[in-house]
């Protein structure tokens, strides 16, 4: 038996209506042709290495679909349909709601007046069916429709935030999505916090203020300014890794109002002022790999490595390129050192030596350097092509509320962070390591409820069910069984996670040394060598285990 996190993606719905994006435009690149427009990239095609992300080393992101953030393990396994009872874990997988946060692993510190707001900024989606079919039994119950409109706060998580430092968000539904979006676009940190590392506070509302939850992002560290300084192993939270997420912006004359970042919509790489993409960046072990037969790699980025950038949403991606260091708007060919949060950078591009990735007014264009001869290991670059570099984290919230706690809040968000199993055979022990789990959760394997026992806020115990309750034919068992893991409130509110349980084969010897072993005549099974002999030891080795089970629990 083996626990694993096997994360899957479902389209999702949500309602219709909202806005458009009116992205602005950037003047001031009249070097760039038009005519060298970057052409859209293709769709995700699992014969391109250029857009196919399944070609990324296990374990690591794998794309978005198009309907959203939906990162919730299938729960539509087959082997569980005809046995037992349809429990709760089994209501619609469509009815989920998910709520995804979406922001930098670094910010920069504010000091005196000076308000550096964090960059990108921060992002929320909201997709799932779930948020339509709570608005419909509230609309049944008689409410207005200014109830079941959906807003949110996001602040940092210090107690000492005033209302001040709080940042509205008013979600709009994106165009061609069935997701809502918002992002905070004024948030910073003051030199009066003295943390080096600190958490965004979501809290979630309906329009007559009930609340949904409070939603806490990943650890974000704090840095005064960014390091020129070449970094080392002592500095790894700082260095760019391979198979990591990075989002990229470009600044004109270092004015916040004229920040672009690359995005993808609808297929194609734009440059957005609205809003920004999270991309897989992974380094390309063979550079000189003309026909995609490439091989990827781990590892920290360095310059002159060649890199290839992937949407996390979409799976569209560009053509393998050199990520190059900037200082003072010009290229170093010669800089060796690994690549840094908010560091400068371009991206050559391999068929041109001299064609560089670059934005003009709200397009991706080949931007061509001019050769110079004074020096060969620079290149001048114009400020399109100048881009900013910086790592970003992922955090979603999956729970489907039913009609039995709709008017509950969903906070405290029980987050798992690991599995260990003990024992194996026909009885197996599951610890489930992680945050703000409680007495009042029960782990469910699939559609069947497990015996739960509750020793900290970061620990549950629980007995893994037998695999007899998943298929009829598993004495002949010779395939892997996964069943999702979720973790359900007594109220009925579940909880996905990205995580399932799988039942793997044990091997098992011959029958006739097992036999010979025994002192002869006797084959497989029981005492008697009869199968009701042996179903007779399995239950009682089961419910000795089970025993030991509820005798540690009253201890």
């Amino acid at each position: 038996m083996s626990a694993q996190a096997t994360p899957t993606m479902e389209e999702l719905d949500i309602e219709e209506g909202g806005v458009k994006e009116t992205p602005m435009h950037q003047p001031g690149f009249s070097q760039a042709d038009p005519a060298l427009l970057y052409p859209p990239p293709l769709s995700p095609d699992p014969l391109s290495p250029l857009t196919h992300l399944g070609t990324l080393l296990t374990g690591h992101d794998a794309p978005r679909t198009a309907g959203g953030w939906e990162r919730r393990v299938d729960l539509g396994f087959q082997g569980c349909q005809s046995l037992g009872t349809t429990r709760e874990p089994e209501r619609e997988a469509h009815a989920d709601q998910s709520v995804v946060i979406l922001h930098a692993k670094v910010a920069q510190k504010s000091y005196g007046n000076e308000k550096r707001f964090f960059c990108p900024p921060p992002c929320v989606f909201i997709s799932g069916h779930g948020w339509r079919v709570s608005q419909d039994h509230l609309k049944a119950d008689g409410y207005g429709d200014s109830v079941y409109r959906l807003y949110g706060y996001m602040c940092l998580d210090s107690a000492s935030q005033s209302q001040a430092d709080t940042f509205k968000l008013v979600f709009d539904e994106q165009p061609n999505s069935r997701q809502m979006f918002a992002c905070a676009k004024s948030l910073f940190i003051s030199d009066q916090d003295k943390r080096k590392h600190f958490c965004l506070l979501l809290r979630l509302f309906l329009g007559n203020r009930q609340e949904v939850g409070s939603f806490h992002s990943r650890m974000i560290k704090v840095i005064s300014k960014p390091s020129q300084k070449r970094q080392s192993m002592k500095n790894a939270d700082l260095c760019i890794s391979s198979c990591s997420r990075v989002a990229l912006f470009n600044r004109l004359r270092s004015q916040t109002v004229s920040t672009r970042y690359l995005s993808v919509d609808r297929g194609t790489f734009i440059a957005s002022a609205r809003q920004w993409t999270a991309f897989t960046i992974t380094m390309v072990e063979d550079q000189r790999a003309d026909h995609g037969g490439f091989v990827l790699s781990e590892g920290f980025i360095c310059y002159g490595c060649v890199v290839q950038l992937v949407c996390t949403e979409s799976g569209v991606a560009l053509p393998p390129m050199v990520i190059r260091k900037v200082n003072k708007q010009h290229a170093m060919l010669d800089v060796d050192e690994p690549v840094s949060q908010l560091h400068k950078c371009c991206f050559q591009f391999r068929d041109d030596p001299h064609a560089f990735l670059c934005l003009s007014n709200d397009a991706i264009i080949r931007y061509q350097a001019p050769p110079t001869a004074r020096d060969p290991s620079r290149v001048v670059l114009n400020d399109g092509s100048c881009w900013t570099i910086i790592g970003v984290e992922t955090v979603e919230f999956t729970f489907n509320q039913g009609l039995a706690c709709i008017q509950t809040p969903v906070s405290p968000f029980p987050v798992i962070t690991g599995l260990e199993v003990n024992g194996g055979g026909h009885v197996g022990m599951l610890e489930i390591h992680g945050e703000n789990l409680s007495p009042h959760l029960k782990a469910w394997f699939g559609n069947i409820e497990a015996e739960t026992m509750f020793k900290s806020p970061r620990s549950l115990l629980c007995v893994v069910p037998d695999v007899s309750v998943f298929s009829d034919g598993w004495r002949g068992l010779r395939r892997v069984i996964s069943v999702p893991l979720s973790l359900l409130r007594l109220d009925g509110l579940i909880y996905r996670t990205s995580f399932s349980f799988s039942y793997t084969p044990e091997l098992q010897l011959p029958p006739f040394p097992r036999a010979m072993a025994a002192g002869g005549g006797r084959g497989e099974g029981g005492a008697d060598g009869s199968p009701e002999g042996d179903v007779l030891l399995e239950t009682i080795h089961q419910e000795f285990t089970r025993a030991n089970f509820h005798l540690f629990m009253q201890s």
